[in-house]
């Protein structure tokens, strides 16, 4: 059911994929009310808005964006390569990638829950080999159709696992570019605690570890989606060190704060995973 849909959406425009984006987002919107708890809780948390009308307001456009991005990802996984890159109308500061490979070290990609993230993938393994850290789905039905989706162009996919973690660091080696998402709770024992928009959160100690241990060149990448289904700009950005989870989170924060209204307010980035409780 999911493919057909995942197919059928694909052969619309982006603005028609938006638009019912839009209206789905605000339907999730109704029937879940203790996830729009969370998601006006954790903009609340992050203190971006001045006060409570600029809140409704960012929330008002997040319930659409948060639409969007469910459906358009499932066209993407759809869409032939070429139609993915057609959609990206510009990308900027792309000479940190040329100053990057020059220095052989390999790049570090930090795309978090921000805009749509699966762009930004599709348009670097255009240009050059790419490999993307990623959990596989607990529905095991649900990994073909995300393989087959995600693996366009010169992107190879490796599993949050042992073997993936190997698989990024010798990629990394040999001067390439991998792509992590950093905002994502890591399993337990794999993260440490450290404030995010000044509340603690499990925070991944791996993309700092592969930075130390490497040197290669870390960059935020964000995938800003344009009003009425124009399409998208890459945005990259470069961080001066992600040395400590802390660190990684401020550089996050950065990032959310570009584009608040396209940020998935809705994940649950404060949970306590069992065993790894935190502080007091």
């Amino acid at each position: 059911m999911l493919t057909l849909l995942s197919k059928t959406l694909a052969c619309l425009s982006l603005p028609m994929i938006h638009r019912l984006g839009a209206a789905l987002g605000w339907l999730l919107h109704w029937c879940t009310p203790a996830s729009a708890q969370l998601q006006h809780k954790n903009l609340q948390q992050s203190h971006i808005c001045a006060n409570e009308t600029e809140i409704s307001r960012v929330i008002h456009a997040n319930i659409a964006e948060t639409g969007k991005a469910i459906l358009e990802t499932l066209a993407i996984w759809q869409w032939p390569q070429e139609k993915a890159l057609s959609l990206v109308k510009a990308c900027h500061n792309w000479h940190l990638v040329e100053e990057a490979l020059a220095r052989g070290k390999g790049i570090i990609f930090l795309t978090p829950h921000l805009g749509c993230f699966e762009i930004t993938s599709i348009y670097y393994a255009a240009k050059n080999p790419i490999t993307v850290l990623f959990r596989p789905p607990k529905k095991s039905w649900l990994a073909p159709l995300i393989d087959s989706g995600r693996s366009k162009g010169q992107v190879t996919l490796a599993p949050a696992n042992a073997q993936g973690v190997r698989a990024i660091l010798q990629a990394l080696k040999r001067g390439k570019a991998v792509g992590i998402l950093p905002d994502q709770i890591p399993n337990e024992g794999e993260g440490e605690w450290a404030d995010f928009f000044g509340k603690p959160a499990y925070t991944m100690t791996l993309a700092s570890k592969l930075a130390e241990k490497t040197g290669a060149a870390v960059i935020m990448a964000f995938g800003e989606r344009l009003a009425n289904g124009e399409g998208y700009e890459v945005h990259l950005s470069a961080v001066e060190s992600i040395a400590t989870p802390a660190l990684l989170n401020q550089a996050i924060e950065t990032q959310i704060r570009q584009k608040p209204a396209q940020y998935l307010w809705r994940y649950h980035r404060y949970k306590v995973r069992r065993g790894s409780l935190p502080k007091a």
